[in-house]
C-alpha cells in the first residue's frame, strides 16, 4: 500500500543507486590523458552529474581534438565495457529499492547516463531483484537539457503522472540535486564522489544504509503530510 504522503521516489542512477562513478571518473581520465591534458579531482568532480553532451564540451574546452558526440560515445563505451550481471551497489541501495516495491511506491531512474546503459542496467537490477524495479526512466540523451536543468526529473514525473510536492528525488551530486530542487521535489543528498550537502534546501542522509519507505516519506514538509492526514481521517 504507497503511503498517502509519498506518491513516488526517483532515483538519480551513477553514485546513487550503483557505485559507477568511479568508473566515470577513470574514463575522463584516460581521455584526458590520451591528449596530454592536465586532470585532477577537481576536473574529476566538476562532471559528476553532468549532462554528458555539457562534459564532451568540456574536454573540447580544454584541448582534446574530437567532437561532442565522439566523446561521449568513447566514455559510454568504457563504462559500458565495465558494467557485469552483477552490479556494484551503493549501501543500502538494493534494500530500499526492495521496500519500495513491497511497498507499492512506484519508481522512476533519472540519471544522464544514455539509454543503452539505462537498459543494461535495468536488466540486471531486475535479475537481482527478481522482478523490474522502474515504473518509469529517463535517460540523458532523451533530454533536451540535461541536469542542473528541472527538464529530466519532470519528464520522470510526468511519465509516473504523480506530482512533484509529493515526491522525492535521492541524488549523490551537486548538478542532479539542484535538478530535482527545480522541478520543485524534496531532495535528498547522499554524498560520494562530492559533499552534496552544500546544496541549499535539500535533506542530507551520510548514506541510504537502513533507511526505509516511512523515512522518505517522513522527508516530506510537515504540512503535506498534515494535509494527507487530514484527508484520510476525512475520508474514513
Amino acid at each position: 500500500m504507497t503511503s498517502p504522503a509519498l506518491d513516488a521516489v526517483l532515483f538519480d542512477m551513477d553514485g546513487t543507486l550503483i557505485d559507477t562513478e568511479p568508473q566515470w571518473m577513470a574514463a575522463e581520465a584516460r581521455l584526458a590523458a590520451d591528449h596530454g591534458i592536465p586532470w585532477g579531482a577537481d576536473e574529476a568532480e566538476a562532471l559528476v552529474g553532468v549532462d554528458l553532451w555539457d562534459g564532451a564540451r568540456s574536454f573540447i574546452a580544454k584541448g582534446v581534438p574530437m567532437d561532442e558526440d565522439a566523446i561521449v560515445a568513447r566514455l559510454v563505451g568504457e563504462v559500458l565495457r565495465s558494467i557485469g550481471d552483477v552490479l556494484p551497489m551503493r549501501p543500502g541501495a538494493l534494500e530500499l529499492l526492495r521496500e519500495l516495491l513491497d511497498a507499492g511506491v512506484p519508481i522512476a531512474l533519472v540519471t544522464m547516463s544514455t539509454r543503452e546503459i539505462v537498459d543494461r542496467v535495468e536488466a540486471a537490477l531486475t535479475a537481482q531483484l527478481g522482478r523490474p524495479p522502474f515504473v518509469a526512466t529517463v535517460a540523458g540523451d532523451e533530454c533536451e537539457q540535461g541536469k542542473p536543468h528541472p527538464e529530466p526529473y519532470l519528464r520522470g514525473l510526468a511519465l509516473l503522472g504523480v506530482e512533484a510536492a509529493r515526491s522525492v528525488a535521492i541524488e549523490d551530486s551537486i548538478t542532479g540535486a539542484r535538478s530535482a530542487l527545480a522541478a520543485g521535489m524534496t531532495t535528498i543528498g547522499v554524498p560520494h564522489a562530492v559533499d552534496v550537502s552544500q546544496v541549499p534546501g535539500i535533506t542530507h542522509w551520510p548514506t541510504l544504509s537502513g533507511r526505509t519507505a516511512a523515512d522518505l516519506a517522513a522527508a516530506i514538509p510537515q504540512v503535506l503530510s498534515a494535509q494527507a492526514a487530514s484527508t484520510q481521517e476525512h475520508t474514513a
